[in-house]
C-alpha cells in the first residue's frame, strides 16, 4: 500500500510509503479518499494525524502519470482529485498535517486540509503548478487563499517560489515550526489531546468554523447556534459542567 492507516489511543495517524519523494499519483489519491472517509467514520479514532515520514511530506503530483493525459482525461480526473483532498478536509474530528521535507504542489494541498499544521525547521512548501503552465487543482487556489489571504495566496501561486518554515509560519501557512526530529511526536501529541476531549463537541466546532467561512456570517451564526443549543443534549455537556463546578476548569473526563 501507498498509504497505510495506523490508530492507536484515539489517533489515527494515516501516513504516506511512497518513496523518495511521496508523488501523489492517482492510487495515492484514492487511497487517500479511502482512508480519511474511514477515519471519519470509525469510533476509536478521535483525532487524526496526516504525516509523510522523516524525510518528506509529499513533493506534489506525479509529474510523469500526469504528462500521459490529456484534456478529456483530467476533465474526468480532476473531481476524482479534488474529492479526494475534500473528503481529508471534511473528516468531522481534529486533523493535524506532520510536515517534513518538502510540502509541494498537490503536497502543499493536501497540508491545507488539515486544521493545524506543524512543520520541521527545514521544510519547504509552496504551489509549483505555475511552473509547469498550469494552476494548482487540488484545492490550491481556494483553502490557501482563505488561510493565508488573497494577495499572499496569489503571489505564492503566480511565482510558484518555495517558502522555508520561517515564512511559511509568518504568513500563516503552517502553525508552528519545531526540530525535524520532533514534527510527528508533537503532531500526535497535539492529536492525542484533543482526542480525549468531547467528539461531539469538536465535530461541532470544525464544522460551524468551516462552513461559516463558506457563508455570510448570518447564516454562519445560525449554524452556531444550531450546534451550540444541540450540545446541551449530550452527555459530554453533563460531564463537562458538572466537573467544572465540582473539580474546576479543565478537568473533565469524556467519554
Amino acid at each position: 500500500m501507498t498509504v497505510h492507516f495506523e490508530v492507536a489511543e484515539g489517533v489515527g495517524t494515516i501516513r504516506l510509503d511512497r518513496p523518495p519523494m511521496n508523488a501523489l499519483d492517482i492510487a495515492v489519491q484514492d487511497r487517500l479518499k479511502e482512508l480519511a472517509e474511514e477515519a471519519g467514520d470509525r469510533d476509536d479514532v478521535r483525532a487524526v494525524v496526516l504525516h509523510g515520514g522523516e524525510k518528506v511530506f509529499a513533493a506534489g503530483a506525479d509529474i510523469k502519470e500526469m504528462r500521459t493525459m490529456d484534456h478529456a482525461a483530467m476533465v474526468v480526473r480532476s473531481k476524482a482529485l479534488q474529492d479526494s483532498f475534500t473528503a481529508v478536509a471534511r473528516i468531522p474530528k481534529p486533523v493535524v498535517a506532520a510536515v517534513t521535507g518538502y510540502a509541494l504542489g498537490g503536497g502543499c494541498e493536501l497540508a491545507l486540509c488539515a486544521d493545524y499544521r506543524i512543520a520541521a525547521e527545514d521544510a519547504k512548501l509552496g504551489q509549483p503548478e505555475i511552473l509547469l503552465g498550469l494552476i494548482p487543482g487540488a484545492g490550491g487556489t481556494q483553502r490557501l487563499a482563505r488561510l493565508i489571504g488573497p494577495s499572499r495566496a496569489k503571489d505564492l501561486i503566480f511565482t510558484g517560489r518555495q517558502v522555508k518554515a520561517p515564512e511559511a509560519l509568518a504568513l500563516g501557512l503552517v502553525d508552528r515550526v519545531v526540530p525535524a526530529g520532533e514534527v510527528y511526536a508533537q503532531a500526535y501529541a497535539w492529536a492525542a489531546r484533543l482526542a480525549k476531549g468531547p467528539s461531539l463537541a469538536l465535530r461541532a466546532a470544525k464544522e460551524a468554523v468551516d462552513t461559516g467561512l463558506e457563508t455570510d456570517i448570518d447564516s454562519g451564526l445560525a449554524l452556531e447556534r444550531t450546534w451550540f443549543a444541540g450540545l446541551f443534549a449530550t452527555e459530554d455537556k453533563e460531564r463537562g459542567m458538572r466537573s467544572f463546578i465540582e473539580e474546576g476548569p479543565g478537568k473533565a473526563k469524556f467519554v
